[in-house]
C-alpha cells in the first residue's frame, strides 16, 4: 500500500512538474523543437555560470583589457537591443567581451554573452557587417536555442534537477560541459537560419545596413584559403543557401546596395586601428 501510494505521489510530482514547465519554461511556439525545460532565470543563472568559466580561463580565452574597445562594441549591442523584435533586453544581461586571440570568430552563451575574437574585428572591413555578427549571435540568445539543444540532451533529467533541487550544482556541470571542445559553439542549420533571419529585422530598425550577413558570407568566400577559417567554418557552416535566403529578405524590403552612410566603413577602421596585436 505504501509503494503505492509513494508511485502514485511521484506520478503527481511528475505531472506538476510537465505543468511548470509547460507554463514558464517553453517558448511561444509549442512544437517539439521550440520545447525547453529551462526558465530564463535558469538562463540567466547558466550564462553568469559560463561567462565566470570562460573569465578564469585565461589560457584559451584571455580576454582584452581595453575599455574604449569593449565600449564600441557595447554600444553596437545596446543599438541591436532597442529593435521592437528584442524579447528579453530586461531579462537577459547583455554584455559583450573581446577575447585576445587572432582566432576569426564569435560565439554567444545564454544569458546575454557575447564574445568577439580580436581576429574577427580585424577580419571585417566595416561596422554594418560586425553589427550583422553581433546581431546575429544576439539571435542564437533571443531564440535560446542553446538552452533548447540542452534540453533536448538532458531531457528529463535536467528537469528534475532544476524543479526539485534534487541536484543544485546542475547549471555548473553544464557550463563546465559546454566549454569542453567547441560544442557550446555548434548550432543546427535551422538555428543558424533563424538567426540570420533575426539579426536582418534587428538591423531594420537601426541606421546599419541590414544585410551585413551577407557581406560577411562574402568576405569568408573570398578568404577560405590558408586555414585561418577552420575553426568558424567549423562552428558556423555557410551554405550558399544562407545567402540566398539574405538575398530574398533584402529583395523583399527593397533594400538597395549599401553605401557608406549605412556601412560606416572609415569608423571602422578607426576602431580597428586602436586595438593593437
Amino acid at each position: 500500500m505504501k509503494t503505492i501510494r509513494a508511485f502514485i505521489n511521484q506520478v503527481v510530482i511528475f505531472i506538476l512538474i510537465v505543468s511548470s514547465f509547460t507554463l514558464t519554461g517553453c517558448d511561444e511556439s509549442t512544437s517539439p523543437s521550440n520545447f525547453n525545460l529551462f526558465s530564463t532565470s535558469d538562463e540567466v543563472a547558466l550564462g553568469q555560470q559560463i561567462d565566470a568559466e570562460i573569465v578564469a580561463n585565461t589560457n584559451e580565452y584571455p580576454i582584452l583589457n581595453n575599455t574604449q574597445a569593449t565600449a564600441y562594441l557595447q554600444n553596437i549591442v545596446n543599438t541591436i537591443l532597442n529593435s521592437p523584435e528584442i524579447k528579453y533586453k530586461n531579462t537577459f544581461n547583455y554584455q559583450v567581451k573581446i577575447i585576445n586571440t587572432n582566432t576569426i570568430n564569435a560565439f554567444a552563451v545564454p544569458g546575454g554573452y557575447v564574445y568577439v575574437y580580436k581576429g574577427l574585428i580585424k577580419f571585417l572591413d566595416n561596422e554594418a557587417t560586425m553589427a550583422a555578427v553581433l546581431a546575429h549571435e544576439i539571435a542564437h540568445i533571443e531564440r535560446r536555442h542553446s538552452t533548447k539543444r540542452l534540453t533536448k540532451q538532458y531531457g528529463i533529467t535536467i528537469l528534475m534537477s532544476l524543479v526539485l533541487g534534487s541536484n543544485p550544482s546542475v547549471l555548473e556541470e553544464i557550463a563546465a560541459n559546454l566549454l569542453t571542445g567547441i560544442a557550446l559553439l555548434k548550432n543546427s542549420r535551422d538555428d543558424e537560419y533563424e538567426a540570420d533571419e533575426y539579426s536582418f529585422k534587428y538591423l531594420l530598425s537601426t541606421n546599419w545596413y541590414p544585410g551585413g550577413t551577407k557581406l560577411f558570407f562574402e568576405k569568408i568566400g573570398a578568404n577560405q584559403q590558408g586555414g585561418k577559417l577552420e575553426e568558424l567554418l567549423s562552428t558556423h557552416p555557410l551554405p550558399q543557401e544562407r545567402i540566398k535566403k539574405v538575398d530574398n529578405l533584402l529583395s523583399k524590403h527593397s533594400i538597395g546596395q549599401p553605401t557608406e552612410s549605412n556601412l560606416f566603413t572609415q569608423r571602422y577602421l578607426n576602431f580597428k586601428n586602436s586595438i593593437q596585436d
